[in-house]
Order: structure tokens, then C-alpha cells, then sequence
């Protein structure tokens, strides 16, 4: 079996997991359109934002480190584990501590002005302090599973704390109103209690579901022994912080368009503006899936071919692949954007505003082919123990996110968000590129991948914009572009995928 073919079924076990918990995410998409108000799904978005920032803290780039140095230290896998469990678990703590002793100021922050609904907030915040560090608790657990090679264990509880939060979200948005509309057993107890179309359901079922998974990790946690080596944790944290710097950073560019959304457009509106920029670009979802699968199966995969005499070779052959998949993944989903929209937020009427922020789907999409470009060049900084580079690269597009949302936001709301994710993301692309090439040079095939990137912008503005998201054309475009990269590929593709 050849080692393009072997990482492909890595992936895709690996990714499996990860995409079925993500579509059944995805499914309570539309629920959350149609269960809660505009503002209430801005509420969200905004709060998941700012937890996204904080779980790059909490993890403090400990799962990065943690595959760099099974493979690094072989003869002291135990000792690498409780380092990197032990140092997550400190972190969280103090944060846990921190946070509570400055609860009311956090609240105010996040309520932006707002006097009203101060208990409601509260409740949100407590939330999502228990989601925060029990997450936390689960990074290096979870990476140990795939450290040990059990993708079906892994898998399993992800859908399982997806699923949860699936059942619980019905249960108080959907199935509690139809019993107090019924008058059916129990109605005149809930109704007592049952606040309608409130948002603090949605938390309380993802606090629900973080707790859970603790338990279902149990047999990795007791793993951990109250045995460190200081030495070795030394090294670690060189290696590690300025992975964190660059995750906070790439969370940055990630989320705090949403919550920037939230702070600096009208009171009146903000809730409003963020709600229809986070259900569009659930749209983009399905190519973040992708990426996000890919990077499951990517990171120890690549630590683990690092010392192969022609590792240079395959991640060259994996990147050219790599960018072949997610083109055609941008032209498909740009093909039938108005179907995706019509799942997640319902039928294209004058009152549903959802649909007039379907611009930010082409963007966004395209800084997600951006990042997955960047991830697989970032294993030059991960593999010569260069992360400082990471740092770097990310601080950069970081400060893009922020300074151009701040002068854009205003003007253009959640468009300028979207052009600026892409801004950032291709400029983080490119510079590590530049950067990897003079200090750890990998045969990448850079004509060949700017073709079809290029020619996928094309292909996607012809159906975004010629054709106005017709279905018919879009669909043409997509089996046109598809059957040209297979066209040029049969002969790669065949060695690769022959049997042995």
C-alpha cells in the first residue's frame, strides 16, 4: 500500500468521527433558526466566539506537543502524558479561579451596554465556565486515543457528546412547547418554569454534554500519574507556548469578527447582524468539516513520517491532493448554496433576513481552502522545532483580523468580516510558504496547485455571480471542474490508489 493511500484511509477514519459529530452539529442548525430569535442566535454566535479564544488558552498548545514528543521521547510516552495532561489541568484551574472572582465584571463585558436580562448573562457565563474547563480536561485525553490508534473509541465519543447536546436541545426547544400546547402530562408543572425561545436552553444542553464526556473519558484520565519531569516539561513549554500564541492567534482570525460584530455595531442591531453572519457561514461548515478532518489525521501522520527518507516527497503529493479536494469542495457547495440555505434557515420569504447575508459563502469559503493550505505547511515549524514561526505567522493574521474588522465593521458590517477572514488566512498561506521553503524545503508542486485554485475562483464566481446561484448551471460548472481534475490526474491516481 503506498503512503498517499495509507494516510488517505488514516484520515478517513480519523475524519469520519469528526464529520459525523459536525453534521449532526449541523443539524441543529435550522433548529436554532427557526426555535430562537435573530438576537438570541447572535447571543450565541458572540459567546461561542470568545469561548473559542479561551480554549486555545486552556489547551495551551499542549496537543501539538504532545504527538511532537511521543515521537521525540519513545522511551518516556508515560512521562510526556502527564506532563501534557498535568500542564492543561494547572492552567484550567487557575483560570476556573480567576474567572470566578471576577464574575460580575466578565457579565458586564459580555452583555455590551445592554442593562437588561444581567441574570440571564449570568447564567450564560456559569455555563460556560463548566464547558471551558471540562473541554479542557478532555484535549490531551482525546489526543492520547489518537495517539494509541482508536479512531472508533474516538469516534464514538464524539458523536455520543454531540448527540446529547441533540437531545437536549429538542427536548427544551421542541418537545417541552408541544407538551404545554398539548396540556399533556406534566404541561401545568413546565409551564411554571419554561421560558419560551430563550437561548439559555442551548447552554445548559452543551454544559449537559461536556460533563458527560468526562465520564466517558475516565479510562484515559486515570491514566494520569502524579509523576513529571521537569527536564523534559521544560523543553515541552519552549516547544508548546509559542504553538499557543499562534492558536489563540488563529482563533482570533477564526471568531472575533463575530464578537467585534457584537461590540461595535449599534445596540439595536448587533444581536441581529451577528445571528445572520454565524447561520450563513454555517454554510462554509461543511469545507471547515473537511479541514478539520484532515488535520485529525494530518498531525500524527506526519510526526510519525518525519525521519522516512522520502517524507518530502509525500507531503508535497498530499498537499497537491489536498488542494484538488477542497476545490471541488468550494465550487459544490457555491453550486447549491441556495439549497444548504433553504435547510438552515428556511425558505427564501421577505421576511427571512438570513438569506441576504448568502454573500459571505464565497469568502469564507475560500479562507477555509486558505487555512487547510496553511496547515499542511505548517509541518515544516512543527517538525524542526521551529514554532516560533507559528507564532509569527499567526500574530500576523491576527492583527489583520483586528485591525481591519476595526476599520471595516462599521462601515460594512459582516461582509467586511467575511473579505477579511480570507485576507488574513491568505496572508498567513502565503508567508508560510515563503518562510518554509528557506528553512525546511519541501517539493510542492506550486504551478500546479495555483491552477486549480485559481481556476476553483473562477468556476465559483461564474456560479455565485454570472449565473446568480442558478442550480442548474452551478451543478454544469461543478461536473466540469471535477471531471478536468480527474482528467488530469488518472495516471497519479491510479499509481496511488493500485493495488500492492
Amino acid at each position: 500500500m503506498s503512503t498517499a493511500k495509507k494516510f488517505a484511509g488514516q484520515t478517513a477514519i480519523y475524519g469520519l468521527s469528526t464529520i459525523l459529530s459536525r453534521m449532526i452539529a449541523f443539524a441543529l442548525t435550522p433548529f436554532y433558526s427557526r426555535a430562537l430569535p435573530v438576537g438570541g442566535n447572535g447571543i450565541f454566535t458572540a459567546m461561542y466566539g470568545y469561548a473559542s479564544i479561551t480554549n486555545a488558552v486552556l489547551s495551551f498548545g499542549m496537543e501539538t506537543t504532545f504527538f511532537r514528543y511521543l515521537h521525540k521521547r519513545e522511551d518516556n510516552k508515560q512521562l510526556v502524558y502527564n506532563n501534557a495532561f498535568g500542564a492543561v489541568i494547572a492552567v484550567s484551574v487557575v483560570f476556573l479561579l480567576f474567572s470566578l472572582l471576577f464574575l460580575d465584571p466578565i457579565i458586564s463585558f459580555l452583555q455590551a451596554g445592554e442593562v437588561k436580562d444581567h441574570a440571564d448573562y449570568a447564567f450564560y457565563v456559569k455555563c460556560f465556565l463548566i464547558i471551558l474547563v471540562t473541554d479542557a480536561f478532555c484535549v490531551i485525553p482525546f489526543a492520547k486515543i489518537r495517539a494509541d490508534g482508536r479512531p472508533i473509541r474516538y469516534g464514538v465519543i464524539k458523536c455520543l457528546n454531540i448527540l446529547i447536546v441533540l437531545s437536549f436541545n429538542l427536548f427544551f426547544l421542541f418537545a417541552i412547547p408541544y407538551i404545554i400546547r398539548h396540556h399533556l402530562p406534566g404541561s401545568q408543572w413546565m409551564v411554571t418554569w419554561y421560558r419560551p425561545k430563550w437561548v439559555g436552553y442551548v447552554f445548559l444542553s452543551n454544559t449537559v454534554a461536556s460533563i458527560l464526556t468526562i465520564f466517558l473519558l475516565l479510562p484515559e484520565i486515570l491514566k494520569l500519574r502524579l509523576k513529571f519531569n521537569w527536564p523534559m516539561f521544560k523543553e515541552m513549554f519552549v516547544y508548546s507556548w509559542p504553538v499557543l500564541v499562534a492558536n489563540i492567534s488563529f482563533i482570533v482570525n477564526e471568531s472575533l469578527d463575530k464578537a467585534m460584530l457584537k461590540q461595535m455595531l449599534p445596540h439595536n442591531i448587533s444581536d441581529q447582524e451577528v445571528g445572520i453572519y454565524g447561520m450563513c457561514a454555517k454554510i462554509a461548515l461543511f469545507l471547515s468539516i473537511f479541514v478539520q478532518a484532515f488535520r485529525l489525521g494530518a498531525e500524527p501522520f506526519f510526526f510519525s513520517h518525519a525521519k522516512n527518507k522520502n517524507s518530502g516527497d509525500t507531503y508535497a503529493r498530499i498537499m497537491t491532493y489536498f488542494v484538488i479536494t477542497v476545490a471541488i469542495i468550494c465550487v459544490a457547495l457555491t453550486a447549491n448554496v441556495d439549497i444548504l440555505a433553504l435547510i438552515i434557515v428556511g425558505k427564501h420569504t421577505a421576511k427571512n433576513i438570513y438569506w441576504s447575508g448568502l454573500g459571505v459563502v464565497p469568502p469564507l469559503l475560500f479562507g477555509y481552502l486558505s487555512l487547510g493550505i496553511y496547515m499542511n505547511l505548517s509541518v515544516w515549524y512543527k517538525l524542526s522545532d521551529q514554532t516560533k514561526y507559528g507564532l509569527y505567522i499567526s500574530g500576523i493574521g491576527a492583527a489583520l483580523t483586528i485591525l481591519l474588522n476595526w476599520i471595516f465593521i462599521p462601515k460594512y458590517s459582516y461582509m467586511a468580516s467575511a473579505w477579511i477572514s480570507l485576507a488574513a488566512y491568505a496572508t498567513m498561506m502565503v508567508l508560510s510558504y515563503i518562510w518554509g521553503q528557506k528553512n525546511y524545503p519541501i517539493p510542492y508542486n506550486l504551478k500546479k496547485n495555483l491552477a486549480y485554485i485559481i481556476a476553483s475562483v473562477v468556476f465559483v464566481f461564474l456560479s455565485f455571480t454570472v449565473f446568480k446561484r442558478n442550480l442548474f448551471a452551478g451543478n454544469a460548472l461543478l461536473l466540469l471542474f471535477a471531471g478536468a481534475a480527474f482528467y488530469f490526474e488518472r495516471k497519479d491516481l491510479k499509481i496511488i490508489f493500485r493495488k500492492r
